[in-house]
């Protein structure tokens, strides 16, 4: 393997890596509350980190990004003991991706391809409408996140994030499949 190779994790282990730690925050939140939930969910977001960084010797940017959100909000909600910040952390990762996006493409810089890295290639004009989509996607995820934590218990919100956004994100993924293919083009040796 050359040295320019970068490793790259199982699939089913990087689902594991992403996925885990939601699913630590929903059983933890189910029997102890909020606030152990958001304790073990930044605990949970470092581990899986670490894990992804011993397995493939670097940090994917999403995934740091993430973890700073967490710990940033998360802190915040165990030190003040409110769970206002952990509700309003998703609303801002969202907006947040979904703004870098569309900056992005402001510039001329469709960004997903640096977010994949390297696991897709398409044409400009596929990376382009992808990314116009998914900014699109995240920025609706950040107002439904908004709606649901504001008008309902914060058990509802938990379940929503684990049993509504996740099943949202992979079914608006596997629908980008016809463009992907579309717009798809064979890499250069």
């Amino acid at each position: 393997m050359s040295t320019t190779a970068k490793s790259q994790l199982n699939p089913l282990l990087k689902l594991a890596l992403d996925l885990g730690p939601l699913v630590l925050f929903f059983f933890a939140n189910s029997r102890y509350g909020i606030f152990v939930a958001t304790a073990t969910f930044m605990v949970a977001v470092l581990t899986a980190l670490l894990i992804s960084y011993v397995l493939t010797r670097r940090l994917p940017i999403m995934p740091v990004v993430t973890a700073i959100i967490v710990l940033v909000f998360g802190g915040l909600t165990l030190i003040l003991h409110d769970a206002t910040f952990i509700k309003v952390k998703p609303t801002i990762i969202y907006a947040l991706f979904g703004a870098v996006l569309l900056g992005g493409l402001f510039f001329n810089k469709p960004l997903l391809g640096v977010v994949f890295d390297s696991m897709f290639h398409l044409t400009e004009e596929g990376w382009r409408k992808l990314t116009l989509r998914w900014a699109l996607f995240f920025l609706v995820l950040a107002i439904l996140n908004e709606i649901v934590w504001r008008n309902t218990s914060t058990n509802v919100w938990v379940d929503f994030k684990v049993f509504g956004v996740t099943p949202l994100t992979i079914l608006f993924g596997a629908l980008q499949y016809p463009l992907m293919q579309k717009y798809a083009i064979t890499p250069a040796e």
